[in-house]
């Protein structure tokens, strides 16, 4: 049973098609990427299927359920949660208390929702700046911190917006190595990237997104070299590793 399914999905904003008929489905255990060039629609996506926009067809069933109308964080309740491209701590709290926040979408007590952020701390390779306000944190601080507030609600399918943005090719595979063992502890993700080298590295399969329309899917190394994704996205000089 796929564990999300998205059917037809349409969204517009005025006479621009964001969104033209997407269907995709993600099954349990999977990672799944979603390339395209800027503008594609990707954003839209993950917003739409998170609640934060509502699509004008289309229809969305996470755990065989539809979850359309629900909000935000309804939808994280359900164990369905994302990172955002430009990632919003609570700038004059320390990182642990920013996880403390998240994790109280889980627990409801002080002390259970101290404990579910240490080990997730910990886990994100964060624990040194426990104490640090999240606005003295450099980018790649910032960016495991983000994963550190969505591993607090304990996702069943971690949603990823652009998480290796900005960021230099050291701190890249760390990324890469942490979002693999997120994933071997039975977590689902779905990935919007542009660094190529961390999608082939993770993703057993890819969807690509052009002016908002789903133009192939299939396995990296076909998709890869597709006619039209190189036209529409990688170019003639790309090279999988």
């Amino acid at each position: 049973m796929s564990l999300l399914i998205i059917e037809d999905l349409e969204k517009n904003f005025g006479g621009l098609c964001a969104l033209d008929r997407i269907s995709l489905q993600i099954h349990p255990g999977e990672i799944v990427a979603i390339i395209g060039p800027n503008g594609a629609g990707k954003t839209t996506l993950f917003n739409v299927l998170t609640g934060f926009l509502r699509p004008d067809q289309g229809r969305i069933f996470f755990r065989g359920e539809s979850i359309l109308g629900l909000k935000p964080h309804q939808i994280c309740n359900l164990g369905l949660v994302r990172t955002f491209q430009i990632v919003k701590p609570f700038l004059e709290l320390t990182v642990l208390d920013n996880v403390i926040v998240a994790a109280f979408n889980r627990v409801h007590s002080l002390a259970e929702a101290k404990k579910k952020a240490v080990e997730v701390i910990e886990f994100v390779g964060l624990d040194h700046k426990r104490s640090v306000p999240a606005n003295e944190l450099t980018l790649p601080h910032r960016k495991r911190l983000e994963l550190a507030r969505t591993l607090a609600t304990d996702p069943t399918l971690l949603m990823l917006d652009e998480v290796m943005a900005g960021i230099n090719p050291t701190e890249t595979d760390t990324l890469i190595k942490l979002i693999r063992e997120i994933n071997r502890k039975g977590v689902t993700i779905l990935l919007i990237e542009h660094v190529m080298r961390g999608v082939m590295a993770l993703s057993q399969r890819i969807a690509v997104l052009n002016f908002g329309e789903k133009i192939t899917e299939g396995l990296p190394e076909e998709v890869t070299q597709d006619p039209q994704v190189i036209e529409a996205y990688l170019g003639e000089d790309f090279k999988v590793a």
